[in-house]
């Protein structure tokens, strides 16, 4: 099952992907693609319904995050070796944990907007996990059962402020449009193993990403068992499982982005997003 969250943003309507890739309006059945929605039951009940039958949305209308109400967009760094090594640092012998602020959600084809003043900011291509049911100190071995679904996300990076300004990470991860999610969330039971997704990422039609998940230090279930240690999961609540090598801080020398940059990415089994890089308006609403 593929959900979606479609219209003018603030002002999104539930949907969900037919077979043949047509969205189908779901809002006679329910007002939004909520973090209670996403419980087990709840979803099964859905997927067993002829989306067929329900109204078709035109094509090319604007996707939203496909989820409302996320509570919390948590992150993980360095969780490919050769994403730490090309950023000369050593590969984390636990998860390395930072938070991405709520307020910097966007759709898959929204504008990426760079920062007032930012000269360093950069590409991630993600695999993104939705939890589906409250989680404390996760078992390992059970973690995947408290996963909803997964997405595609880029978590976009504003490097000087992440690294030469002091402090946390944060400082670069959270700014307004660094959080770009879907188009859809491909319920859990669809893609079955999430350790066989492939990533890629292009600027400018020129791929610089071009991974799999077979490949993180930490996989996904191992993950939620850590990050359910250090706080309670939530419904709803996102989880952005680190990037492959390729980003433009790894490059000799260095490549960030620039108004007028068109940013491309996708996952066979995830669907795909794009960007036009714009430059920073005042009075700009996200």
């Amino acid at each position: 099952m593929k959900i979606v969250r479609y219209g003018e943003r603030g002002r999104e309507r539930p949907g969900v992907l037919d077979a043949s890739g047509v969205i189908r309006d779901l809002t006679a059945l329910l007002t939004d693609w909520t973090p209670a929605e996403l419980e087990p039951g709840n979803l099964a009940r859905l997927a067993r319904m002829d989306c067929t039958r329900l109204p078709a949305v035109a094509a090319g209308t604007r996707l939203g995050v496909p989820v409302s109400g996320i509570r919390k967009f948590i992150a993980i760094g360095l969780n490919y070796t050769d994403h730490a090594l090309e950023a000369g640092l050593t590969p984390p012998h636990e998860p390395v944990i930072f938070m991405k602020a709520i307020s910097c959600l966007s759709g898959p084809d929204d504008a990426l907007v760079l920062p007032r003043g930012s000269r360093k900011s950069d590409w991630e291509v993600e695999l993104g996990v939705v939890i589906g049911r409250t989680a404390r100190y996760v078992e390992t071995r059970e973690a995947l059962g408290y996963v909803a679904g997964y997405c595609l996300l880029d978590d976009a990076s504003e490097r000087e402020y992440q690294i030469e300004r002091g402090g946390t990470w944060d400082k670069g991860k959270g700014c307004d449009t660094f959080g770009p999610v879907g188009p859809w969330l491909v319920s859990a039971d669809e893609i079955g193993d999430p350790q066989q997704l492939d990533l890629w990422l292009e600027v400018n039609g020129v791929r610089h990403q071009d991974g799999n998940t077979a490949h993180m230090i930490f996989p996904v279930a191992q993950l939620i068992a850590c990050v359910s240690t250090y706080m309670t999961l939530e419904p709803g609540d996102l989880i952005a499982t680190g990037t492959p090598a390729g980003v433009g801080m790894g490059m000799k020398p260095p490549q960030y982005l620039k108004a007028g940059d068109r940013v491309h990415l996708g996952s066979s089994r995830l669907g795909t997003q794009t960007h036009l890089v714009e430059a920073w308006r005042d009075g700009a609403a996200f």
